[in-house]
Formats: structure tokens, sequence, C-alpha cells
């Protein structure tokens, strides 16, 4: 569970639930269906940030869980990542029309990751290949990154079924996750989506 946690908070809610399609295990409650709707991103970092996100596409809209998604991504960064690489996660819902921090619980909600490295090793142990899409388009799933470009053509995933907390349901969130290494802002990105279950 902890670790299912960590992986939803680290790749920023949505594409936590992406998997190559038929490789997930994420299906464990009674949950029939939710849907994804207004996805958006933008950077929210400083201009002398070195790592920013070029590109980042997720189709169709709404997003059904379960279901299939299309995604595509390009980013950047002028410095290599090493560990450890924290993670600061900041998530809001909008609450009677004012944005409410949700807490962190059990590795999701507004939560600091101390190295994100280790969490990537944990998913994918050292050693074995990335998987796919990423190993097809050589895009590394484990530290260090080197400075450069990275960039993922148009994917298809497998989006399965998904028990999310009881918080985490019906509603519109803003996420904030911001990158760091050696108490240096790397980058920042913020995405905004509405989820409604049913």
């Amino acid at each position: 569970m902890k670790n299912k946690n960590i992986l939803f908070a680290a790749t920023l809610c949505v594409l936590s639930f992406c998997s190559p399609r038929g490789n997930c295990d994420f299906q464990k409650g009674p949950l029939k269906s939710t849907k994804v709707l207004g996805f958006s991103w933008e950077n929210c970092g400083s201009a002398k940030d070195p790592a920013v996100m070029k590109a980042l596409s997720l189709s169709p809209d709404p997003i059904s869980i379960p279901g299939d998604l299309k995604a595509n991504a390009a980013g950047s960064t002028s410095v290599a990542f090493t560990s450890p690489l924290s993670v600061n996660v900041t998530l809001e819902k909008e609450v009677a029309g004012f944005w409410v921090k949700v807490p962190c619980v059990e590795e999701l909600g507004s939560c600091h990751y101390s190295d994100a490295c280790q969490i990537l090793d944990i998913l994918t142990p050292p050693g074995q290949d990335c998987p796919e899409p990423l190993h097809t388009y050589s895009i590394p799933c484990h530290c260090p990154f080197k400075a450069g470009d990275y960039s993922l053509p148009d994917s298809d995933f497998y989006l399965p079924n998904a028990d999310l907390p009881y918080w985490l349901t019906n509603g519109n969130y803003k996420v904030v996750g911001v990158l760091g290494s050696a108490g240096q802002e790397l980058g920042c990105l913020k995405l905004t989506f509405s989820l409604h279950s049913a």
C-alpha cells in the first residue's frame, strides 16, 4: 500500500495510474469508474530553474479510469539529477470555493519525499530494464539522469481500476510538485484537474 501511494504522488496523480497495457496491479477495490476532466499543466518555477517541462499532453478528455490513455511529454534539464533528489508535493482541493491543502496521509497528499531516486529503485529494481515505453525510447528510470533533453512520443497506456481514498474522489484539484537537490530548486510543475467518481 505504501509503495503504491508513493508511486501515485511521485508521478503527480494522473500518470501514477499509467502502465503499459496490461501490466499493473492497482486493482484492489470496488470503485467502478473515475473520470479525470480538464487536465492542464504549467511550469511554476523561476526562470533560473534548470529543469522545465516543455510539453505534456494527455487524451482523451475526460480520461476514464479504468480506460485507455494516450500521452506524450518532453522536458529538459541543464544539470544532472543525482541522489538525493527531493520532491515536495502540495495537493489542494477546492471546498466551498476555497482551496484547502490536503495533508500527507500514508505517503499520499501534501508530502515531502526526501529522495525520489530511492522511490524509482523500489518501482524498478536496479538491474532490471526500464518498463515500456521508457525502454523503447531510451528514457532512464534510475538516477542519475544526465543533463539534456528527454522526450516521450505519443504512447498508449492502460489505466487500471484504482481504489482512491475517500477524500480523493469528486472535486477540483491542484497539485504542485517541486524538485530539489542540496537545498536548490531544480524545477516546479503545477497540474490542475477534476475527479468524478461513479
